[in-house]
């Protein structure tokens, strides 16, 4: 290696090992099933190892690490499926919470069993798992030389894979129990400085002789030279169930590596550290992981463990680049910072859950790595199988009336049906842990806790000429709405043209003169978010206009980003739409929502009621996303008609965009940072255009139920086109003649009240009681102008896990468009769902959530 070209250096060879402790899918308890699972694999690549709990799986040395996590993720893939056919699960993990060492047995291989005899219960107790990464190198004596120069940065390494916090059912309180275990044997720790790799043979045969050890492979050092193969092999790390972990460690031991190789073959003196530091230093990083402080291997000192994350890039970023990995290595470190260690996750799932299994169940999730499925081709259609026995739906998008999975969805039906209900019920639960780790929740109106947000198992498919389709007629849609606001807000012409009846805007419930107020060049729909459906035909049909508040783009995030942990077999693949850009086109809508008349670069915030609002979580994560800060009307005084936000880390501030995400009139109603009301300072800073607030304020009537029936015609009279998209046919009960007729009609019809939201007020005809339909007529003779009636839609269904099964549910689609210069459809969706026998798609009524792949 030395001092060779950087075409010599990118040919550097990693491989990896890792070890994988066998769990029962039910007990969560580690099993001894190891030969059972080999039995059903092939022989190369899978091994057993001393504890008939844990198999091995060997990598092949590659020279990419994409090739590499290929070859991880495959193997994972394998020994998962063979592990789940005994009704056991894997665990990438330093160790398990749940086991006992007397249910454990050691393997009956006669190395083994001495190891057992020589060691005795040092042996018994090592229900361990780690990860070991060899890394080519040209020359023993070039590796041996080159330990001293990795040795003060290997507890990093071990700080980064922390992910053993539980023993034998407690908490230890370390980050890495498994190198309290495994530092018993005899031949482990720093590995030392040798002047050969003789002088290094030479000190193992001594070992050998004096009985310390029985054989070669017992020296256990930190890092070793392999006696037989050309490579350095690292072997101080946990088994990490995230693989992207696994292959942090593996790029960044690489480049340590090369780094000592070539300073080595330079003659550069390496840096001294005693061996009581280096010890000191994997103390420090079991007990902490990321978590805590970390030695610092070069000021010899206490230092945050980001800092030296951090500076450890920062010392092999010219080998990284070199090696054509630091890019990779770089994002990979920021991420793990950014999630903390599985140990510490592993402690959140339990105080959150209040049970150990919560923990296993989360790495049970997590280690189940992500397998590339192809969408592509051409996949026959199939009979449901067992978890969709008996299902019967004549409008299902992934089951045809006859009984067949369709061909798109046969795929992922058939990767569920491998899994089997139980297996499912334990995914079920890691996503939920998951759920609670990340705080993917949300609050109904007058709820005292938080919720989790209900996501289903199977993700929904949205055809890309159907997207196609939708994409035109959202954005020909939210254009005509735009208009609308500007109109009514200002001429109404619609209305002089009779085009709008002038009851329809003159009564409107969402009608507000802030309206007016706002800047006449304002954008005034920064974010919309339009209901679909699909009716028995499979035609697409807008429900709903969401022009105010629209909530639900960080739950469609959450949803992947879910689905890919908790499903790696259900990978979405290449010829579906990543939803990765969707906070940066949000944030680019906001910008442009900014004042023109601003002198700076302009300065975006969140603006939120805090932890009580419904959808705190999406709050807080778009604004994560965006790199904006979250801000309630209590931090907003008003200075010189400009917004200012009072206090925070950086001191008082002014803000050019509000993302509005608070009501309007709470928002008007509500005290500033003086104790003083907010609206009327506000108004004045939004008609002085030194603030904008998006989405406007006044937009209100235009998402009103009763204008919804006008849509197609503000289409056709503002952009002179045919609407793209149907509506459901609409009765106001405004107009008499109407209302006679939804009166007469009540029980077929769905009736909505104008200004409705959550599915609150709504009425399913043919569901309804008598008596429910009988206070309905009542309250629509009351107060006419409120209600609306909608024909009843055959919606489409789709399969949603009970547990047990799949049934169908009746679901929606809510889609998002942004504007700025034009009205630009988001690549992202929410579906959602309805209890069962319901038609209400709403999760504050019951319902659920899921996945939305949209298709190239």
């Amino acid at each position: 290696m030395g001092g060779g070209s950087a075409g010599a250096t990118r040919a550097v060879t990693v491989g990896v090992e890792e070890e994988f402790h066998l769990v029962g899918l039910d007990t969560r308890h580690l099993v001894p099933g190891a030969r059972e699972v080999l039995e059903r694999l092939p022989g190369k690549g899978f091994t057993a190892e001393l504890q008939q709990s844990v198999v091995e799986t060997n990598s092949h040395p590659h020279t990419g690490l994409a090739e590499l996590r290929d070859d991880l993720v495959r193997s994972r893939r394998e020994l998962a499926d063979a592990a789940e056919q005994s009704g056991l699960a894997i665990v990438a993990a330093g160790t398990v919470p749940l086991a006992r060492i007397e249910e454990i047995s050691v393997t009956p291989d006669a190395r083994y069993l001495h190891m057992v005899d020589a060691y005795q219960r040092v042996a018994h107790e090592q229900l361990i798992c780690g990860a070991q990464v060899h890394v080519g190198v040209s020359d023993r004596d070039l590796a041996v030389a080159a330990l001293p120069w990795l040795a003060p940065w290997l507890p990093v390494l071990l700080a980064i894979s922390a992910s053993s916090p539980y023993w034998l059912g407690t908490d230890t309180g370390y980050a890495s129990w498994r190198t309290s275990v495994w530092q018993r044997w005899p031949t482990t720790g720093p590995a030392g400085s040798f002047s050969s790799a003789a002088e290094y043979d030479e000190m193992v045969e001594g070992l050998l002789r004096s009985g310390v050890i029985s054989d070669p492979g017992m020296v256990y050092y930190d890092v070793r030279p392999s006696r037989h193969l050309p490579t350095l092999e690292l072997r101080i790390t946990d088994a990490c169930p995230n693989v992207d972990d696994v292959l942090l460690i593996a790029g960044l031991f690489r480049a340590l590596v090369v780094r000592g190789c070539t300073n080595a073959a330079k003659g550069t003196r390496p840096p001294h550290m005693r061996d009581e530091w280096l010890r000191a230093a994997t103390w420090r990083a079991a007990r902490s992981g990321l978590e805590g402080e970390l030695v610092d291997p070069v000021r010899l000192d206490a230092a945050p463990a980001g800092e030296v994350v951090h500076q450890l890039l920062e010392t092999l970023r010219p080998y990284l680049e070199d090696l054509g990995d630091w890019d990779e290595m770089s994002a990979a470190a920021l991420a793990v910072l950014a999630h903390g260690t599985s140990a510490a996750r592993q402690r959140e799932a339990v105080a959150r859950g209040g049970s150990l299994a919560d923990a296993v169940d989360l790495v049970v999730g997590q280690t189940r790595t992500t397998p590339v499925w192809p969408l592509g081709g051409t996949i026959p259609a199939q009979r449901t199988p067992g978890l969709f026995e008996g299902y019967a739906a004549p409008t299902d998008e992934a089951v045809g009336p006859d009984g067949r999975v369709r061909p798109a969805y046969a795929g992922p039906v058939a990767a569920l049906a491998r899994l089997g209900a139980a297996r499912l019920r334990v995914r079920a639960r890691a996503r939920d842990e998951l759920q609670r780790v990340d705080g993917t929740l949300f609050r109904p109106e007058g709820a005292d806790e938080p919720r989790l947000f209900p996501y289903d198992l199977l993700p929904r498919m949205v055809d890309g000429e159907d997207w196609s389709l939708l994409r035109r007629g959202l954005a020909q849609r939210v254009s005509a709405l735009e208009a609308f606001l500007h109109d009514v807000h200002g001429d109404r012409m619609a209305v002089r043209d009779r085009i709008v009846p002038a009851w329809v805007v003159e009564d409107a419930p969402g009608l507000r003169d802030t309206g007016a107020r706002v800047p006449a060049d304002t954008v005034r729909i920064t974010l919309a978010g339009i209901d679909l459906v699909r009716d028995g035909d499979g035609h697409w049909m807008v429900l709903e206009d969401n022009l105010r508040t629209p909530s639900g783009i960080a739950y469609a995030l959450a949803a992947r980003r879910l689905s890919t942990v908790v499903l790696p077999e259900l990978e979405p693949g290449d010829l579906v739409l990543t939803p990765d850009q969707v906070p940066s086109l949000l944030k680019g809508a906001l910008l442009a929502a900014a004042p023109r008349r601003s002198e700076r670069d302009p300065v975006v915030a969140v603006l939120s009621e805090g932890p009580d609002s419904p959808a705190w979580f999406e709050h807080k994560l778009l604004a994560t996303e965006m790199g904006v800060p979250v801000v309630t009307p209590g931090e907003l005084r008003i200075v010189d008609d400009r917004v200012v936000v009072m206090g925070g880390r950086y001191g008082a501030y002014p803000v050019d965009v509000l993302y509005r995400r608070i009501d309007e009139d709470r928002l008007v109603a509500a005290l500033g940072a003086d104790r003083r009301p907010l609206g009327p300072g506000l108004l004045d800073a939004v008609r002085a255009g030194k603030v904008a607030v998006a989405n406007a304020l006044g937009n209100g009537v235009a998402d009103d139920k009763v204008l919804y029936a006008f849509v197609p015609r503000l289409i056709e009279y503002y952009l002179g086109e045919q609407p793209l998209l149907r509506s459901v046919r609409t009765y106001m009960c405004g107009d008499p003649d109407e209302c006679a007729h939804v009166l007469d009609h009540i029980d077929r019809l769905v009736v909505k009240p104008v200004d409705g939201a959550g599915g609150n007020g709504v009425l399913i005809g043919p569901d309804a009681t008598d008596a429910e339909l009988k206070q309905a007529r009542a309250d629509i003779a009351a107060a006419p102008r409120r209600w609306v009636a909608q024909e009843t839609v055959p919606l489409s269904t789709h399969p949603t896990f009970t547990g047990e099964r799949f049934e169908p549910r009746a679901v929606d689609l809510r889609a998002f468009v942004c504007q700025s210069g034009s009205a630009t459809v988001l690549p992202v969706a929410l579906t959602r769902s309805a209890p069962c026998r319901s038609l209400l798609v709403h999760s504050l009524r019951g319902g659920g959530a899921k996945d939305t792949w949209i298709m190239r």
